[in-house]
């Protein structure tokens, strides 16, 4: 038995997993950070915090479910940055990076550093059963989407880097996973709030159409926020401002889409990400494109599925 473990702390969630590399079984286990009522977000000297005091139980929690009797683990993987880039650096993922050097001395086995972002991106691979695409060199698009980025990214399978990723686009102001909080704590919801306002936009029987801010490839969505909080200060139904703000992200990432496209041709499109976890954008995106891939909600949102799956490779265990 070949045992690969991936430690994530981003800025929302505390993930651990571990990934027998014989007959590819994952298991997994996470911990959001707690936020105050009222709040649209954590502090990084907060996540610091929450990441140390939680990452035990994590830990602690996957090898029960793993029922593992004996450290019989061949490597480690961590998430180091947000971003695949220079300069990218954040707080909280110190944490799991502190961890998982000092596992990796204790037992004496290799560590791998990736990025928060590539985690993502591997896991929705994983998860759309596309793990293909870096076996056999295949070049594809990739949109994370979530509390900190809205990236639409190009991806080339690397012998370095596992993936090498340019961003074809993103958003210049507001992200998606940020107005979809925003509006939520505005709404009475409790952060963070992509969840229960898919539930909420699902009892609308409204359809809207709407104009994304598009400028190139790129995308702005802070305008989202002020309509919404003008919506409601109108006295609009609540399910149908949800409504409207999960239409509108939606109709931002297909217009992006196309615009890749435009210059990709007909690559494979792979969405990561918590927000794409949405059932509304899954399925407004899936019938008006082709060849597009959604992970599994266990998969898109914040998870280390990736980031294990990024040292199995690495270590050449898959």
């Amino acid at each position: 038995m070949l045992n690969v473990l991936g430690i994530d702390t981003s800025n929302y969630t505390t993930s651990a997993s571990l990934i027998d590399t014989d007959n590819m079984t994952v298991y997994q286990s996470k911990m959001i950070l707690p936020v105050k009522c009222g709040e649209v977000g954590v502090r990084q000297s907060d996540a610091v915090f929450h990441h140390t005091r939680q990452l035990p139980y994590v830990i602690s929690d996957l090898l029960k479910k793993a029922d593992i009797h004996d450290f019989n683990i061949n490597a480690v993987g961590a998430s180091v940055s947000p971003r695949p880039a220079e300069g990218s650096y954040m707080p909280c993922f110190l944490v799991g990076e502190g961890f998982a050097s000092s596992f990796s001395e204790l037992c004496r086995i290799d560590l791998y550093k990736t990025s928060h972002q590539l985690g993502h991106i591997i896991a929705a691979l994983y998860s759309t059963k596309k793990l293909d695409l870096l076996r056999n060199k295949e070049n594809f698009i990739a949109f994370h989407i979530s509390g900190g980025t809205t990236d639409c990214l190009f991806c080339e399978p690397s012998e370095d880097d596992v993936l090498k990723v340019s961003e074809i686009g993103t958003s210049l102001d507001l992200k998606a996973g940020q107005a979809i909080d925003r509006i939520g704590v505005k709404l009475g919801l409790d952060f963070p709030c992509g969840v229960e306002l898919e539930k909420m936009a699902l009892l609308s029987r409204k359809s809207y159409k709407t104009k994304p801010a598009i400028k190139g490839n790129n995308c702005c969505l802070s305008g989202l926020q002020n309509i919404c909080e003008k919506m409601l200060s109108d006295g609009e139904e609540t399910c149908d401002i949800a409504k409207f703000c999960i239409t509108y992200i939606s109709d931002t990432i297909l217009a992006m889409s196309e615009r890749a496209r435009e210059t990709f041709k007909n690559a494979p499109i792979i969405f990561a990400g918590g927000v794409t976890s949405d059932k509304i954008i899954k399925d407004e995106i899936s019938a008006k494109l082709s060849n597009v891939y959604f992970a599994s909600p266990e998969f898109s949102c914040d998870n280390a599925v990736g980031v294990a799956l990024y040292a199995a490779i690495k270590k050449e265990l898959i």
